[in-house]
């Protein structure tokens, strides 16, 4: 068994390296070819049936939006009733069809499992009475989420804490294994609002990360599991223009700096990207290089987020 492993250290790793040299070509040149068949066939969504969590605000309340501009029809899902009224009412106003509002707690299961069941008896009387054969739920998309900013040593409450991981992982596990059975029927897709945490590894972040990275490799599983009967594309947004990231929340997790993208961009693109049948969407897209950078060079990449958190910690001490 050492022999194996001694081999596969050595030649396995170097035979690897060489055969991705000479084949990634190529496959970027293959890969770019089908994505351009992609946008050419892109999916109609006129008619379907899109479930969004979260989507009283934020990145959830865009993409409702330009789902409607698309003609889809709407289940809006959240803890804030008169929020999610609201996005209703422009929904309508920009071309959705028919809008639902489902107040409910997507970390709690029987929530999770009501509002699953209040999406498919509602359109299913809408396709019974118009004799289609469309599935009751289309699109599914995973977007509720909260963040908590601090270091991990000053926490204490543990079941705030727990909260993050209930919303940000539970939240979207609950979902989607009552919508799967519908979402298989009509070769559905999932839609995961990730995020760049996976990788990134922001100070004062810690659960927060934790959670986006366990969802993330939770749903590349399901993929596997699921194969060609549920697409599932997985979004990594990076600082986008919304509740979580508006005010202080910045200067705390000391990145000043960091361009916001805007919220309307990110939702087109989404949209696009799971209506193309992508796997994965980075917006924006030079966050990828964090994640390279992080692969390449990891003893570099520590070392900037360090001195960030030690220079930022400095500053303030000064300003004192």
């Amino acid at each position: 068994m050492d022999l194996i492993h001694k081999f596969l250290n050595t030649v396995f790793l170097a035979l690897t390296l060489t055969t991705i040299l000479i084949f990634m070509p190529p496959f970027l040149f293959l890969k770019y070819l089908f994505s351009l068949k992609r946008s050419i066939y892109s999916e109609n969504v006129a008619g379907k049936v899109v479930l969004i969590t979260g989507a009283s605000s934020g990145i959830g309340e865009h993409i409702a939006y330009e789902y409607a501009r698309r003609g889809a029809r709407l289940a809006l899902v959240a803890r804030r009733e008169d929020r999610l009224r609201a996005v209703a009412d422009k929904a309508r106003e920009l071309g959705s069809p028919e809008v639902i509002v489902l107040r409910a707690d997507v970390s709690k299961i029987e929530e999770s499992k009501q509002f699953v069941d209040e999406v498919v008896n509602h359109f299913g009387r809408f396709y019974v009475v118009v004799g289609g054969i469309y599935s009751k739920v289309d699109h599914l998309v995973n977007n509720a989420g909260i963040i908590r900013v601090d270091f991990f040593e000053d926490s204490t409450q543990f079941n705030d804490i727990a909260s993050i991981m209930d919303i940000n992982f539970w939240g979207s596990v609950y979902g989607t294994h009552y919508a799967v059975p519908h979402l298989r029927k009509s070769k559905g897709k999932i839609v995961v609002i990730s995020s760049t945490a996976t990788w990134l590894g922001t100070p004062k972040l810690s659960f927060y990360n934790a959670s986006k990275a366990a969802q993330a490799t939770f749903f590349e599983t399901l993929r596997a599991e699921f194969g060609p009967d549920i697409g599932i594309t997985i979004v990594t947004p990076g600082v986008i223009d919304s509740e979580m990231t508006q005010g202080q929340f910045l200067p705390e997790v000391q990145m000043p700096w960091m361009p916001v993208e805007p919220t309307e961009r990110c939702a087109k693109e989404i949209v696009d990207s799971t209506c193309k049948g992508d796997m994965y969407l980075t917006k924006p897209s030079w966050m990828r290089v964090t994640f390279w950078m992080k692969v390449l060079c990891p003893e570099v990449y520590e070392w900037c987020l360090h001195s960030m958190l030690v220079n930022r910690s400095c500053t303030q001490k000064k300003d004192h």
